[in-house]
């Protein structure tokens, strides 16, 4: 009697072994595939935004910019999430979104001059 019960306590082990090393050869791929889909995808994005908004955070009356829509034109005026650029020639002004500007043409130096 009790070889048999060591023999059902083994077997109740070994699948118990097995259901958790089958559970681990399955969720192992999905988390390494999750893992990679950060580092691939998420956190360049992260990156790339955060970049995107120092840009319009750092813009300055004077600067050259390019909307999303492709209009090219000077900053006027900047109030809180709103610019004023000057476009064309006949010096058409248009009010925009921060979030409007793809491109910042002017370069800033990185340190402040001192006067």
């Amino acid at each position: 009697m009790n070889n048999l019960y060591l023999l059902a306590e083994q077997a109740t082990n070994t699948n118990s072994q097995n259901s958790v090393g089958a559970l681990i050869s399955t969720a192992l791929p999905l988390v390494l595939l999750i893992a990679l889909m950060y580092f691939m995808l998420i956190r360049p994005q992260r990156k790339k935004q955060k970049e995107e908004e120092k840009m319009r955070n750092e813009m300055q009356v004077g600067d050259e910019i390019i909307t999303v829509g492709g209009i090219y034109g000077r900053v006027v005026s900047i109030k809180d999430d709103s610019l004023v650029i000057e476009s064309s020639g006949e010096r058409s002004k248009i009010q925009i979104t921060k979030t409007a500007v793809a491109t910042n043409l002017t370069v800033h130096d990185a340190t402040p001059e001192s006067k």
